[in-house]
């Protein structure tokens, strides 16, 4: 029995001519486009990162302005004393009046005693001497009469002359610094000389003392920050820092 054939269905002429892969320059577009967005989120990462350390760095540098503003202001009670950038010269106050001599007079010392329990309530209470603050340097200087080595080294001595009036008990009535600023003295105070370096119109002026306050960077806080260091033993460090030891140094 015959049945009825159908007729086989024609395709349709246009589904050949469809394409079925995506065209070549549409597939680059969107490349280009994604490469874009990648971009943009890449710039605008690296951009929040650099107005972040701009306003940190911006920061830094308002709170040690403002402190050096402050010593400036402790300074200017001091005739002679002056900040010059974050440098404190005692001017001729800090001089020293012979060739070879380590030793402080009577008024040095009384200016040393006087001058430095201010810088350095300065240091301990303000957000930069808190956030900032990394050393102090007492730096001896000697004029060019000499011998070089022998000029070296009594720069380091009038360096060191300024600690110990510092850290001793002075007696006859006078005032000790407290133990809170004796230990800002050990552990903050460094001592500093040049021979021939830094020197003045004079060789009076040459012989001097001078602070020279440094700051820590960004990095180093946040190296600081994520390294705690164990807290110094103060009962360890006052047995340290009797105030009756003598001074080491020969009087010269």
């Amino acid at each position: 029995m015959l049945g009825i054939q159908t007729p086989a269905r024609r395709r349709n002429r246009d589904e050949g001519e469809k394409p079925f892969w995506i065209s070549f320059s549409d597939l680059m577009t969107a490349l280009m486009v994604l490469f874009l967005v990648a971009l943009s989120v890449a710039l605008l990462a690296v951009t929040k990162h650099v107005s972040e350390a701009e306003r940190e760095e911006k920061e830094r540098s308002e709170q040690i302005s403002a402190l050096m503003k402050e010593v400036e202001r402790v300074a200017n009670q001091f005739e002679g004393v002056r900040v010059i950038g974050t440098t404190i010269d005692f001017g001729p106050r800090g001089r020293f009046e012979r060739e070879g001599q380590n030793m402080l007079s009577a008024p040095q010392r009384e200016l040393l005693r006087d001058f430095t329990p201010r810088l350095l309530d300065q240091l301990r209470t303000t957000d930069a001497g808190r956030n900032w603050f990394k050393r102090a340097t007492v730096e001896g200087y000697a004029s060019r009469s000499g011998k070089y080595l022998f000029n070296l080294n009594l720069s380091l001595e009038r360096s060191e002359r300024v600690l110990c009036e510092l850290l001793r008990d002075p007696g006859h009535d006078e005032p000790m610094l407290s133990f809170a600023d004796r230990k800002l003295v050990a552990t903050r105070f460094f001592v500093g000389g040049a021979s021939f370096n830094s020197l003045r119109a004079t060789a009076d002026d040459s012989r001097r003392i001078e602070f020279k306050l440094e700051f820590k960077s960004r990095q180093e806080r946040k190296d600081e920050a994520a390294h705690v260091s164990p807290e110094n033993d103060d009962v360890a460090l006052e047995q340290a820092l009797d105030p009756k030891e003598r001074c080491p140094l020969i009087d010269r």
